[in-house]
């Protein structure tokens, strides 16, 4: 990383050290100001590396849980903005890098100069208990989601259940799209530390 810069900190650097300092102190009001105040250039940053528009926001709303479950390790004497925006640029190319990994089909017959070569493979992942395991994960889930305080309930029941886009919940609640997003992304943070909280169970 470079050296912090020499020349004074501009007036948006400084808001914002202070109201990552409020966040630090748990105010909620503050992570909500800076998702408010860089979730539209963080978006417009994110899709100029991913092409797929419905993927773009769900990788801003995880770039933000990211930089805030680590809040903690961020150096004031560095710009805020710059920090986040490594943050969703690494989260970015996770993702991109994912979805080119090359896929091998255990179904497809391999050609061999002797001829075709059907592939087969143990099941080493079997589970006996894999349903009833599953089953277990995703009554958890359902009682984390259910424990929700109502507007982030159906924020994230509509988003993640219903699969609806960003807009069209803004549309049916009749709110605001980037009060969506905050919500969305609140929501998932609650759910994310209820989650962890129970984390022997769902091993």
């Amino acid at each position: 990383m470079s050296e912090p810069s020499s020349a004074p900190p501009s007036a948006s650097s400084e808001e914002d050290r202070a109201t990552v300092g409020r966040a630090l102190e748990g105010d909620q009001r503050a992570y909500e100001r800076l998702v408010e105040k860089y979730q539209t250039p963080l978006t417009r940053h994110v899709a100029k590396m991913v092409r797929d528009g419905a993927q773009v926001d769900d990788l801003v709303q995880e770039a933000f849980v990211k930089a805030f479950k680590s809040i903690e390790r961020y150096n004031p004497d560095y710009a805020f903005s710059t920090w986040l925006y490594r943050i969703a640029t690494n989260h970015s190319i996770d993702y991109i890098r994912k979805k080119k990994l090359p896929t091998f089909s255990i179904d497809k017959p391999v050609q061999t100069r002797d001829g075709q070569l059907q592939v087969e493979l143990p099941d080493t992942t079997y589970r006996p208990d894999r349903d009833v395991v599953t089953g277990e994960r995703n009554a958890i889930l359902s009682a984390a989601i259910d424990a929700l305080p109502d507007k982030y309930n159906k924020v994230i029941v509509m988003r993640h259940q219903q699969e609806l886009s960003y807009d069209e919940i803004a549309e049916q609640l009749d709110l605001p799209l980037g009060t969506v997003k905050a919500h969305i992304f609140r929501a998932r943070a609650l759910l994310n530390k209820a989650l962890r909280d129970r984390r022997d169970e769902l091993m």
